[in-house]
């Protein structure tokens, strides 16, 4: 297949960042993909894949290889004795899927509305929002290896999933395009509402009063309205969505991790030191990197050239007109402000492509 050059890398992303691919191609079938893979194979390019673009940073100076956009598209149901098997190829639109599952009244991705992206990205971070991730429901995943160009399929007990991990973004990074996606939903299932904060907004919409297809549909829109109070809902012209989501994940202490990140807050704090939210997690607590970030000094509209702190929501790092340079210097600046602070390191949730 053909390959278009020094195709600005940029306006395919959320963010708005990055310089021109050496070559660019968007597939519409796994034919196409490997005709790419292949041919990149043939020329020695390296290969960076591409969904919705909506976790991925690019560098300044672009990406010296194939950027090869994954485009297949088409959605399957089929019912099974377990509930509705829903599959959808890798280029489906994530939200425009939810919303085609809502619809038909099939419960399991409802608290994971207005998340952009593609279908194929799920698995690799084990997406997840509001008490729900795509762990929970994803039954198998089909991808091409890349070694091998050959056809496989992964059950979802074998792909890894952790808190915005898989063996996609483990030990496996790079070596599958993932294709196709099948999720199992359950048709006439009650919203799940276990997060506080869409629970009193779900309160506030009536949704437990609500016949389960209504339920899920008031559910879809607590969380949308809450995505959009914190401009995690995509929207060009809000200048807070120029952002690829959470810049970092929340992360797992163990007890004696814990301890010290208290000791801290005792030491940085003396008079009247905050204790910590913290979730129970794998491995120890969760504890949300927003609340760190904010202790350790950096506020929601801070400033650094031409990128910042979102002013709705401290974990999403902003591009107003600035550079890759500098949202990274940025990063590494509220890193190094969090681990002086507490002791804890923070690791970036988006894909940051190099050079």
């Amino acid at each position: 297949m053909g390959f278009r050059e020094r195709v600005p890398l940029a306006p395919k992303t959320t963010i708005g960042l990055g310089g021109p691919a050496r070559y660019y191609a968007s597939a519409a079938s796994e034919a196409e993909l490997r005709d790419a893979l292949s041919t990149a194979r043939t020329q020695d390019l390296p290969v960076q894949i591409l969904g919705g673009g909506s976790n991925t940073v690019f560098p300044d100076a672009g990406y010296p290889g194939l950027v090869l956009r994954v485009a297949l598209r088409g959605v399957a149901f089929e019912r099974d004795a377990g509930g509705v098997l829903a599959t959808a190829k890798a280029g489906e639109d994530w939200d425009a899927f939810v919303v085609h599952c809502l619809q038909d009244g099939l419960q399991g991705v409802e608290c994971l509305s207005g998340i952009p992206g593609s279908v194929g990205a799920t698995p690799i971070q084990n997406v997840g929002a509001y008490g729900q991730e795509v762990s929970q429901t994803i039954v198998r995943v089909r991808a091409i290896d890349r070694t091998t160009l050959e056809d496989v399929v992964f059950e979802g007990a074998q792909c890894g999933f952790a808190y915005r991990e898989s063996r996609f973004k483990g030990e496996d990074a790079g070596r599958f395009v993932i294709t196709e996606v099948t999720y199992r939903l359950q048709p006439g299932g009650r919203p799940t509402l276990q997060y506080p904060e869409l629970a009193r907004e779900a309160q506030a919409r009536g949704v437990a009063q609500a016949p389960p297809g209504e339920a899920l549909q008031r559910t879809r829109e607590a969380v949308l309205a809450l995505r959009r109070s914190k401009s995690m809902v995509y929207d060009p012209d809000d200048p807070n969505a120029h952002s690829v989501g959470s810049f970092f994940l929340n992360p797992v202490l163990d007890e004696a991790g814990y301890r010290t990140l208290r000791e801290r807050l005792r030491l940085r704090f003396p008079e009247d030191p905050p204790k910590p939210p913290s979730f129970a997690a794998v491995g120890g607590r969760k504890v949300p990197a927003a609340w760190l970030i904010e202790r350790a000094g950096f506020h929601r509209g801070l400033r650094r050239g031409g990128v910042g702190i979102s002013q709705n929501h401290t974990l999403a790092l902003v591009n107003v007109g600035g550079t890759t340079a500098q949202l990274l210097s940025l990063a590494d600046e509220i890193v190094q402000g969090v681990e002086h602070a507490f002791g804890v390191h923070l690791q970036p949730e988006p894909v940051i492509v190099r050079a």
